[in-house]
């Protein structure tokens, strides 16, 4: 691990509906390539729920992980990032990725380390969910698939991911769709208590601080996310074979692990890895986001209520459009997948 991060230290201070057949054209190569001229205005409409997978994933070799991946559109086209949340996977993205691989982009659908088909390529590596770490997985990506700058959007997870590369490594990220805004964690802010109804929205946080929060999420991971996916979406009226397609990706060997540390690290009750220390300090420091960007909030999320975007404002310098989703929770890509297409192409643009 540590070549693998001194690799990415040297790089970085030295520098609708359709077919999924039809969309699942993956392919290697650089995807710096020309924007989609189509407006977010011209896309067709997205039924959420109109496709149900990806076809076959991809696996390739990037920093300490083996990453499982969907790939849609043309290897010619500007290169999308979609990050998912948790407890979900990429299939927050089902019905997101073949409408933007139709408007002409290149789309790469990651499983996040401890997600799916992503593996650890040694048994020796820290299973490490600190925010750093998951955001050079994503830079280990873009540089074996040869992607040298990319739009990155997400929710959860994949917005605190896709903020924190905005943030340190701009030249990396061309425009930026973040749920629930800014994100990214400090340590010390995360000690100071919340108002008792947000603090209740995150009682599984105190819950996997515990060891029998451990072994809770390990037997009953399946009912514990699904529990949560009621909660964080309350109006959303996901079927049973929508949550299982979801639900398979928690069977990875290192989703307990990698959920209980990144809990733990965020309220200071585990140790992060010290060859992030001096990303962590950067990150404690509020950096702000210059690139373009749009945030959303869903008006129905249960752990993360709607905001107006001015509590966060000062953390984005570039042009910024935010808007609110009415009926929409937690999981906005895969509940409101025309929205969250549509601030892709949009933000694309600014």
């Amino acid at each position: 691990m540590s070549d693998a991060i001194n690799h990415h230290r040297r790089r970085f201070l030295g520098t609708a509906a359709m077919t999924i057949a039809a969309a699942q054209l993956g392919m290697f190569g650089s995807a710096i390539a020309q924007s989609s001229k189509i407006k977010s205005a011209d896309l067709p409409p997205i039924k959420p729920g109109t496709n149900t997978s990806f076809g076959s994933l991809k696996l390739i070799n990037a920093g300490v992980l083996n990453v499982g991946y969907a790939e849609a559109g043309s290897a010619d086209g500007s290169a999308v990032i979609l990050l998912h949340g948790w407890p979900y996977d990429i299939h927050s993205f089902v019905d997101v990725a073949p409408s933007l691989a139709a408007a002409g982009y290149r789309v790469i659908v990651p499983h996040l380390r401890g997600h799916g088909t992503t593996r650890f390529l040694s048994s020796e590596t820290f299973r490490n969910g600190q925010q750093s770490a998951i955001a050079l997985d994503i830079i280990a990506l873009m540089d074996a698939l040869k992607i040298e700058r990319a739009i990155l959007a997400g929710y959860d997870w994949g917005a605190r991911t896709a903020n924190i590369i905005a943030a340190l490594w701009p030249e990396r990220c061309k425009a930026m769709v973040s749920v629930n805004g800014y994100l990214i964690n400090n340590l010390e802010r995360n000690k100071l208590p919340l108002p008792p109804k947000a603090e209740w929205g995150w009682w599984y946080q105190y819950y996997f601080a515990t060891e029998r929060g451990r072994a809770g999420l390990d037997a009953n991971r399946r009912d514990l996310a699904k529990l949560i996916w009621t909660f964080n979406s309350p109006k959303w009226d996901f079927d049973d074979a929508t949550f299982d397609r979801t639900a398979a990706s928690f069977d990875n060997p290192d989703f307990v692990s990698i959920v209980i540390h990144n809990y733990r690290w965020r309220l200071s009750l585990a140790e992060g890895d010290p060859q992030y220390d001096d990303l962590e300090k950067r990150l404690a420091e509020g950096p702000v986001i210059a690139v373009p960007t749009i945030t959303l909030d869903g008006d129905s999320d249960g752990v993360a209520p709607a905001s107006d975007g001015t509590s966060y404002a000062k953390k984005f310098s570039g042009k910024r459009s935010h808007r609110i989703i009415k009926g929409i929770g937690h999981n906005l890509p895969q509940e409101a997948p025309q929205v969250f297409t549509k601030a892709v192409v949009e933000v694309d643009g600014y």
